[in-house]
């Protein structure tokens, strides 16, 4: 995972400046913290607001104070919302078309598709290459990822 860490952060260093979204790894998701830190520019983490809401971005640091938040997911205790022009997607399974499967919420395809609308996004899915699938099951309200990274390299979705 280290590996993986380094050369999403070497992937992440031409976003200089922009604010990039991370999250805090779960179980056994790949950690993505060292690439946050080697962030230069804000970086927030997801908050779950509610149940069919997009997901709220609160600036992270690395030291900072962390509380539990939903789904036993660590946010930030306090701090200012932000919000991201790239963005680190967690995922169980990807596919080679640049869809993810993630945890059936659907959090992230409403946050990007309404990210989006405003303006341009760069969705990076970060996943270990053992999580690639044939094929991943999707539907109209599916977002699609513009690259993924893994410890085997980095793949962009044209």
């Amino acid at each position: 995972a280290g590996q993986a860490a380094e050369i999403l952060a070497d992937y992440l260093a031409g976003q200089v400046g922009k604010t990039l979204s991370g999250y805090m790894p779960m179980r056994t998701e790949i950690d993505p913290l060292p690439a946050m830190a080697a962030h230069q520019g804000p970086v927030g983490v997801p908050v779950i607001i509610g149940k069919g809401l997009p997901l709220r971005f609160r600036e992270w640091t690395p030291g900072c104070r962390m509380v539990e938040g939903a789904f036993k997911a660590l946010i930030p205790e306090t701090g200012p919302w932000v919000e991201p022009q790239v963005l680190i997607v967690p995922l169980l399974a990807w596919d080679a078309r640049g869809y993810r499967l993630g945890y059936g919420g659907g959090f992230y395809d409403r946050t990007l598709e309404g990210l989006r609308a405003k303006g341009p996004v760069l969705a990076v899915g970060f996943a270990f290459a053992a999580q690639e699938v044939a094929e991943v099951p999707i539907d109209a309200t599916d977002q699609r990822l513009n690259a993924l990274v893994t410890e085997k390299g980095v793949t962009v979705f044209a």
